[in-house]
C-alpha cells in the first residue's frame, strides 16, 4: 500500500483550477484576456496542469479555452464536462490534452439529482471513458460527491473508470465534509483498489481543505487540485499558496513552482475576480509578515527565527514592524533609531502612552511624522521649565 510518511518530488501534481472552479465562485467572471494572463503566469511560476473551464457554457468559452490552448503552454490543459454528448462534443472542439468527465457518485445525488441508479452510473462511466479515448484525449474521472458516497461504490466507479482506460480517479470532497483523518481513510481505500493516477479536489467549507489536500497526497493520491486565493464555490477550494508551501516545508517536497511569484499572481486573480485578499491569509496577506506585539518584536530583531517558520524572503518579502497598542520600548527605540534619533528609554516609555492612545483613536499605526510629533511634544515641557 502506497501510504506515506513523507512526500515524494515525483509522486505530486499540483492541478489548479482556477480557471473553472475558481471562476465558479458566485459574482465571479474572468474576461477571455484575464483567463489567458492567468494561465500564462500559472505556467510560467512552475505550475504543470490547469483545468481551463466547461466548454458546454458555450461559443465564447470555447473560443477562450482554445486561445489559451493555443498558447503553446508548457502544461497539461484540462478540460472539464458532464457525461453528456453535447458536452464531450464541446470538448472535442477545444484542443485540451485531457477531459475531466465528472459524475455524481453519491446515492443522494444518484438519486435526487439524476434520477438514475448506480448500475446507469458505472455503465455511463464506461461509456464516456471510452468514447473520449477515442476523440484522442486523457481521461480523468471525476466523481462527485464522493466524501458523502458509499467508499465500496467509490472504489466500483474507479475500478470501471481504469478497465474502460482512464488514467486518473478525481475523488470530490464537493461539499468539504472530510476531515484530514476520513480523507486518508478514503484515499487509503481507493489506492489499494486501482493503480491509477488519484487526485484529491477538496473544498473549504469546515476550513479544511488545505488539510484534507494533505492528508490525500500523505496516503496515496498523486495530483492535488488548488486555486489562487482559495477560489471556489460557497467557501472555495484548497489554496494553491497554501498546499505548496506546506508541500515545500512539512515535507521537502519541491513541487517546481516558483514562491516568489505568488504575490503577483494573487493581485492579479484577486483584481479579476473583484475579491480582495484578507491582510491576514496565509502566504500571500499583507500583513501577514508584519509584528507588533512587544514580545515578538524583540524577538525578531534579536533573531527572525524566534517568530518565523520561514524566511518572507523565500516569497520576496520582509518583515515590517508596526507600532501599536501591544508594542513594547524596543520597537520604539528602534522605530526611532530608523529615523536617525536616538531616544531613551524613558523616552520610549513616555511616547509609547502616546502611541496606544494615538492607534485607539485613529485605529492606524502612526506614521514617521507622527513619531516626530510624539517626540517633539514630550520634550516641549522639558524647554519650557528649562
Amino acid at each position: 500500500m502506497h501510504e506515506l510518511t513523507h512526500i515524494s518530488n515525483d509522486l505530486v501534481v499540483i492541478h489548479d483550477t482556477t480557471l473553472r472552479d475558481g471562476e465558479q465562485t458566485a459574482g465571479v467572471a474572468f474576461r477571455p484576456e484575464e483567463k489567458m494572463l492567468i494561465a500564462k503566469n500559472l505556467v510560467e511560476a512552475g505550475v504543470p496542469e490547469l483545468e481551463l473551464g466547461i466548454p458546454a457554457m458555450g461559443p465564447e468559452e470555447e473560443e477562450v479555452i482554445r486561445a489559451i490552448a493555443g498558447m503553446g503552454l508548457e502544461a497539461r490543459l484540462v478540460a472539464w464536462c458532464r457525461m453528456h454528448d453535447t458536452d464531450l462534443a464541446a470538448a472535442a472542439r477545444c484542443h485540451v490534452d485531457m477531459l475531466n468527465i465528472s459524475i455524481p457518485v453519491s446515492d443522494l445525488q444518484i438519486e435526487r439529482k439524476l434520477g438514475k441508479d448506480r448500475r446507469w452510473v458505472l455503465q455511463q462511466v464506461d461509456r464516456r471513458v471510452r468514447q473520449v479515448l477515442d476523440l484522442g484525449m486523457d481521461v480523468a474521472v471525476g466523481g462527485e460527491d464522493a466524501s458523502r458516497a458509499s467508499s465500496e461504490f467509490v472504489l466500483q466507479v474507479a475500478e470501471t473508470a481504469q478497465r474502460a482506460g482512464a488514467r486518473r480517479f478525481r475523488f470530490a470532497d464537493t461539499l468539504g465534509t472530510l476531515d484530514p483523518f476520513s480523507t486518508a481513510d478514503a484515499i487509503r481505500r481507493l489506492r489499494a483498489g486501482v493503480d491509477m493516477e488519484i487526485e484529491i479536489h477538496a473544498h473549504d467549507d469546515l476550513g479544511l481543505a488545505t488539510a484534507n489536500s494533505i492528508a490525500a497526497l500523505r496516503h496515496g493520491a498523486t495530483h492535488v487540485n488548488t486555486t489562487v486565493n482559495g477560489l471556489g464555490e460557497r467557501a472555495g477550494n484548497a489554496p494553491l499558496e497554501e498546499v505548496v508551501m506546506c508541500l515545500h516545508h512539512l515535507y521537502g517536497c519541491d513541487t517546481g513552482i516558483d514562491v516568489r511569484r505568488f504575490g503577483a499572481i494573487s493581485q492579479l486573480v484577486a483584481e479579476a475576480s473583484a475579491r480582495p485578499v484578507a491582510a491576514g491569509k496565509s502566504i500571500v496577506g499583507n500583513a501577514i509578515f508584519t509584528h507588533e506585539s512587544g514580545i515578538h518584536v524583540d524577538g525578531i530583531l534579536k533573531d527572525p527565527r524566534n517568530y518565523q517558520s520561514f524566511d518572507p524572503a523565500e516569497l520576496g518579502r520582509q518583515h515590517l514592524l508596526v507600532l501599536g497598542k501591544h508594542s513594547g520600548t524596543r520597537a520604539i527605540i528602534q522605530a526611532y533609531a530608523d529615523l536617525g534619533i536616538g531616544i531613551s528609554d524613558i523616552q520610549a516609555q513616555t511616547i509609547l502612552a502616546e502611541i496606544r492612545k494615538y492607534v485607539l483613536h485613529s485605529k492606524r499605526a502612526p506614521h514617521s511624522d507622527d513619531l516626530k510629533r510624539f517626540l517633539l511634544e514630550i520634550s516641549e515641557p522639558t524647554r519650557q521649565h528649562s
